[in-house]
């Protein structure tokens, strides 16, 4: 009986590797698994399980957490209008968490003694990986030949061929991983810190002409229609989202952050469906919650994400986030109208029951109707208070504007 070991598997060279490496070199029972998170269509599923097949691993599955992925995390990025860095929408780190730990229940099911990936010692992913694994399955032991090994691509090249194992290993131009997501686009250009990524290096091309205006429909936080169509899965609305963006080339951007192990990383990338969501479910909480509520949820949001990114997903704070996040969504319902147009959006406004601009209680600059001027006098006089009572102990601090440097470089 040979021992079973679980190998995060994409079909890629990396992955590929790590198949045959365990099976010939190891002596291993290698089961992959692909996990579904959004980003694999039915023909690239099927086309990856036949990589697997040809490899004579003893069974290939695909594990589907799409759904998962969205209902425990894509929500919460929405509720909290997360973006990395103001920037990027964690496309990829988001997925990784949830690849992880679908590899991780799979292991336990069928009584692998290993589990695998194919991660270099350079990037984020290893540390997900290993984390997931560490916390939730320890008796598990972590197999990374490509990190361990030190592997170059043509090293790995040259060890398929002398087990038989031919294919296409021609290195793209361009790195490319689609998520229901996002979608990461690396090449050469993003390893400098002056470069910018060619239009030609975008999976998705402008298609759209002229423009064009959606209406996106929220109940309590969560996607529900799009152009006066219900979806029952908001999964399905926001792949809609994405192939209308899409045609306009929307949601192009490059990302500039810290990896977890500490250096600086760069990366482009291609979000539609998560751009304009995050910017439209906003904007329509700027009318529905109050100033306070919008503060927090910010604050907290940026951690979530922080969290997120570093490999933390498993920290119990984040389902206190979580229920913070998804309480505020109470009166989060409502139309928000976009209008497309090529390589950019525009959020045009909003319709809504709970809109906190009601008119009947006044118009900003214009007119009131809830308070009048004399109520407006005292409210200020007290509001001052605190003020004027730190001037009239501090009198040599009361200064005119501007003339506060002019005092102090005098002292100085």
């Amino acid at each position: 009986m040979k021992d079973k070991v679980v190998l995060a598997f994409s079909g890629g060279l990396d992955t590929t590797y790590c198949a045959v490496y365990l099976a010939e070199t190891k002596g291993l029972d290698v089961y992959t698994a692909l996990v579904q998170t959004g980003g694999f269509s039915d023909e690239e599923l099927a086309e990856v399980a036949r990589r697997a097949e040809r490899l004579q691993v003893t069974k290939h599955v695909t594990l589907d957490e799409t759904e998962n992925y969205y209902q425990n995390c894509i929500r919460y990025l929405i509720f909290g209008n997360i973006l990395r860095n103001q920037t990027y929408p964690l496309s990829v780190s988001s997925e990784r968490m949830f690849q992880a730990l679908a590899t991780v229940r799979y292991a336990q099911e069928i009584g692998a003694k290993y589990i695998a990936h194919g991660s270099t010692g350079a990037g984020n992913d290893q540390v997900r990986f290993d984390l997931a694994i560490q916390i939730l399955a320890p008796e598990l032991e972590i197999l990374t030949p490509i990190r361990d090994l030190q592997l170059s691509r043509e090293a790995e090249i040259d060890f398929l061929k002398e087990h038989g194992v031919e294919g296409n290993w021609e290195k793209a131009a361009y790195s490319i991983n689609k998520g229901l997501w996002g979608t990461s686009v690396g090449g050469r250009e993003t390893l400098t810190s002056h470069s910018t990524l060619p239009n030609e290096a975008y999976p998705s091309q402008l298609q759209g002409q002229g423009e064009q205006t959606i209406t996106l429909h929220f109940e309590q936080g969560e996607l529900r229609g799009l152009n006066g169509k219900t979806y029952d899965h908001p999964v399905d609305a926001i792949r809609e989202v994405e192939r209308l963006g899409a045609l306009y080339a929307v949601g192009r951007d490059i990302h500039v952050g810290d990896t977890i192990i500490g250096i600086k990383g760069r990366v482009g990338f291609e979000a539609a469906a998560s751009l304009i969501l995050i910017k439209a479910h906003h904007v329509l909480e700027k009318h529905v919650l109050t100033k306070w509520q919008l503060y927090w949820k910010e604050q907290l949001g940026n951690w979530y994400g922080m969290l997120l990114h570093e490999a933390q997903y498993l920290e119990p704070v984040m389902r206190n986030i979580e229920t913070f996040l998804a309480d505020t969504q109470k009166n989060v319902t409502g139309q928000v109208h976009v209008r497309l147009s090529p390589y950019r959006f525009e959020v045009l406004g909003i319709e809504s029951d709970h809109d906190l601009m009601n008119a009947k209680f006044g118009s900003y600059g214009e007119m009131n109707r809830a308070w009048t001027g004399e109520d407006v006098k005292g409210f200020t006089k007290v509001m001052g208070n605190a003020l004027k009572i730190y001037y009239a102990v501090n009198e040599d601090e009361k200064v005119a504007p501007g003339s506060l440097t002019q005092s102090t470089d005098a002292q100085s």
